[in-house]
């Protein structure tokens, strides 16, 4: 059997508004409830697993792989939302996106710190 990656659980202070904003930037269905999580499904069958704590939340990293199609509108929706935004992962270039291997990406933040990432192209795949 081939491994796959099927869920991860992302600590939150709220499930559901983390959850939702998350599904709102992405243009996601709305997150389903399973026990104590609030579930936010991605197209490869993966599901992110937002579990509410009071505990220290360690930032988590959470990379999307988009279609070109895809990256212009949740582009949008992030500018929209009001959240910064950085061309990197160590927020050194505000307000940018980046173009590496030919493709876009950009990196925010959510609520409870974790750095989500949305790009057309994997690393090192391209010009």
């Amino acid at each position: 059997m081939a491994v796959e990656l099927n869920h991860t659980i992302v600590a939150a202070r709220d499930k559901v508004a983390s959850a939702e904003f998350l599904t709102g930037i992405l243009g996601l269905p709305a997150p389903t409830t399973f026990g104590p999580f609030s579930v936010v499904r991605v197209s490869n069958a993966v599901s992110l697993d937002y579990l509410q704590t009071e505990d220290e939340i360690p930032p988590q990293h959470l990379a999307f792989k988009v279609g070109d199609e895809e990256f212009g509108p949740i582009f949008d929706r992030i500018r929209a939302s009001g959240v910064q935004y950085w061309a990197d992962p160590h927020h050194q270039r505000p307000g940018e996106i980046n173009t590496a291997d030919g493709g876009q990406g950009v990196y925010f933040t959510d609520a409870d710190g974790h750095n989500l990432e949305v790009l057309t192209r994997d690393y090192g795949s391209g010009s």
